[in-house]
Formats: structure tokens, sequence, C-alpha cells
């Protein structure tokens, strides 16, 4: 089907889209606290001071930047990280990282903040990216003039990629990834999907695997390079890093426990683990700490915690000082959990984890990162649902670097294990092997990206 007829059917239906979404949006970022981060940059207006600056400051970027898409904080998490090596081979270039979400958006700007602070310059800006209508797309690229687009894994707007087409920017994708499932349903719409990816100009995919998938879309093998991952990618970035507050928040809560840090958990999963949890008996010696995926079900993890028994303190409040460790005359060191309901500080709570349950792998589907944990030197455990890191979550459980289980009984169990026996040594060293062959994925990006 000819581009035109697809855009056309798709600027049809795209309002009506946006419109029936609108509530559900505005409800989102209300609970996300998205307002006042200036929002209105969506709709591709700088008009007035946001984000602390000034109009003046707003529109004072370089022309000719490089233009990141991340959609929230994990492809952000990618970005900064390839902007960082990127400044580190050429810190005469420009960035801006274009944020979708209002989590997103925030852990763009504290990274920006600190990469700006180590070139000594302010080499990246950070906007909300806007809606996929074409004169808002036209309005963002004449305010930046992009020398080049680059989307973070598989972000594809029809009106963003026809318009930088209609410019001459070159736009590609990068730590590309394309599952199965996806593939599948790709090819039931190939007549309406292949024109809009063939407008790519260069994939790096994260293997061969989905080199061969993003083919089968209609992108020539000669614009598609397998590089391996930068998520999975140890050798360039910091490891996740310890942070003394958070150390200190953890002593208060019965100095000298090990800490079970359950990861970016969904509705159902904290319940679940902290049952598992105080079965275990590593209550007696350890400190379980909920990271949600989602802060503001808070309301929702704490009701479902204080059911399984334990008191449950929110690092919000903590901070706000609206609590203290041991403000319940009820409360002691074994049933208190941590519930960190922040935003873009799991990375450094792994840090200090002794063991890390990784979320969305025993009662949702597809699974959350492993890598920052193995990258901590974290043994990790997680469910049997860990679809969205596939190949790498098989290498790791056929090379005994992760421990996968089927039940709570099971990963009671491995909890135990886990605390008291130096088989937590063999299964970080494995894991960390298993990362390997994804070494020097940022540099080889930036090699092929840098023009």
């Amino acid at each position: 089907m000819p581009v035109f007829l697809i855009l056309l059917i798709y600027n049809l239906l795209y309002p009506v889209i946006v419109i029936i979404g609108f509530p559900a949006w505005v409800v989102k970022m209300w609970k996300r606290g998205g307002y006042g981060t200036g929002l209105m940059q969506r709709l591709a207006w700088y008009g007035g001071a946001t984000n602390n600056e000034s109009a003046d400051q707003v529109g004072a970027e370089n022309k000719g930047v490089v233009y990141i898409h991340a959609v929230s904080v994990g492809e952000v998490f990618i970005a900064t990280k390839l902007v960082d090596q990127w400044l580190e081979l050429h810190p005469e270039e420009q960035f801006v990282i274009a944020a979708t979400t209002a989590t997103g958006h925030e852990v763009a700007r504290a990274k920006a903040e600190e990469l700006n602070e180590k070139q000594g310059a302010g080499s990246v800006r950070v906007i909300y990216s806007p809606l996929d209508f074409g004169w808002m797309i036209r309005s963002v690229f004449r305010r930046f003039r992009p020398q080049q687009i680059i989307l973070i894994e598989a972000e594809v707007w029809p009106n963003f990629l026809m318009q930088a087409r209609r410019d001459g920017i070159m736009v590609s994708i990068v730590n590309a990834r394309l599952s199965k499932r996806s593939e599948a349903r790709f090819e039931k719409f190939g007549m309406l999907i292949k024109p809009i990816f063939g407008m790519l100009d260069r994939v790096c995919t994260q293997n061969e695997e989905d080199a061969e998938r993003f083919a089968g879309l209609g992108i020539s093998s000669d614009r598609i390079h397998s590089v391996g991952s930068m998520k999975f990618d140890s050798a360039s970035g910091s490891p996740p890093q310890k942070r003394e507050a958070f150390q200190a928040i953890i002593d208060g809560c019965g100095k000298g426990r090990k800490v079970v840090l359950a990861v970016s958990t969904h509705a159902g999963e904290e319940k679940l683990i902290g049952e598992a949890f105080l079965n275990s008996g590593a209550a007696d010696e350890a400190l379980l700490i909920i990271a949600p995926r989602h802060a503001e079900r808070r309301a929702e993890v704490v009701a479902d915690m204080k059911s399984v028994g334990f008191a449950p303190l929110l690092k919000t409040e903590l901070d706000a000082g609206k609590a203290s460790y041991r403000s319940d005359s009820n409360q002691l060191a074994g049933n208190i959990c941590l519930i960190t309901d922040t935003t873009g500080e799991l990375r450094d709570w792994t840090a200090h984890a002794d063991i890390a349950v990784i979320g969305k792998s025993f009662l949702g589907k597809g699974g959350q990162n492993p890598v920052e944990a193995i990258i901590a030197g974290v043994p990790v455990i997680c469910g049997a649902h860990m679809g969205n890191f596939e190949p790498l979550v098989s290498q790791l459980i056929s090379a005994g670097g992760v421990v996968s289980v089927d039940s709570e009984q099971e990963l009671a169990a491995e909890m135990l294990s886990l605390l008291h026996h130096s088989e937590a040594i063999e299964l970080t060293n494995n894991a960390e092997q298993v990362l390997t062959s994804h070494q020097g994925a940022v540099v080889k990006t930036v090699e092929l990206l840098h023009l």
C-alpha cells in the first residue's frame, strides 16, 4: 500500500484515538505528578517558562542537535548511556532527549543535569516529545534543526518519520528488538507496517535474531547492524552506586540486616513476594524492599503488605519526615518492609541488595530488566514469565546465572538459600560471563551513528 494512503488513514484515525484516550492520560499524569513539568511541550508549545527555566533559556537551544526519542524511564536510561559515551568521544555535539512520560521526563532531566555538569556545558536539553501531528512535528524540527534522529528500541510514528524524510533527516532505531509476538502481529498488518518501517535509514539491533526479524519488515540488510544490547553492556557507564542516604534508611530498619529487593513489581506480586519472604524465615535477618514499577500504586502496595503482616514504610514519607522507623509501638524490625515509591532511584537501590527478585515475572507477563542487578554483583531470582528479555534469560538460566522459580514455595526456598550459601557468588559470576557478548555495544552504536 502506498505511504500516502497509509498516512491518510492514520491521520483520520489518530485524532480520534487521542481524543478518546485524553481523559485516561490526564488521570495518569495526575497520579504520576506530571503537571507543572512542561507538558504543553507535547503540543510543541514553548511559550512559557518550564522546568525552572526562563522563557529565554527555553528558546536558546543550539541548532543541529542529535535528537533522541525515548519513551519512559527504561528508554531514557539507554538514551543517557548513549549520550554519555557519545560526549566522551565527541564532546562538541549537542543533544535533545525527548521523553514521552512524566516519569521518563523527570529521570531525563536529572541525568541531563549530571551530563551537563560532567561536560561543563549545556550539551543536553530535555523536552517532552510532541504528539504525532504533522504541524507539531514540523514546529519541533524547525526549533532544533536535528542533524539526525535516534529512536530508542521500537518507537515508530508515521508523521514523525514522514516529516524527517521530507526534511532530509536521517532516522535510526538503536537497541532495537522485535519479539516473536510482535513479529507475528506485524505480519498480519504487513501492508500497513512495512512501508512505515521502510522509511528508517538505519537499525542497530541487539542480536542476529532481531536483525532477521527487522529484515522481515522490509528493511534492507545493508541498513541493519547487529551490535549487541546497550542495556546489557556492562563495559559502558558506571555500575549502580551505593548511597549513604539509602544505607541510613536500611540501618534505620534494623542495622546489619541484609536486603532482599523486589524489582519493578506489578499488581499482586508484592503480596506474593512478601508472603514468600515471611514463609522463608528470611525476615529474621533481612529487610524486604519493594520497588513497584509504578509509584502511584503506593496505597495499593501498602494495603497488600499490611494484609500479609508487614508494617510498611514509604520512602517518600520518610523523606518528608511524615514517618519514622518505629512510630508504631507494635512495629518490630522483623516485619518492617520499605516501599521505594520514587522515580529514578531503583538503579542505586540495587547496589544495596543482597538478592534481587524480578517483578512482572510471577503474575505479570514479560518480566523486567535483570541486568542492573547482575552488573551490581547481585544474585537474581525471577519467575517463569521473562519473555521480554529473551534470549538473554534463557542463556542466563542455562549458564547458571539466574534462578528461575515456578511457585511461591520455590521462591521462599531460594531466598533463604541465597542468603545463607556461597552459591550466590557463583551465580553472579556466571551471569557476568553471559553479558560479555554485549560489551562494547554502546561504543559500536556511537561509531555507527556519528556523522
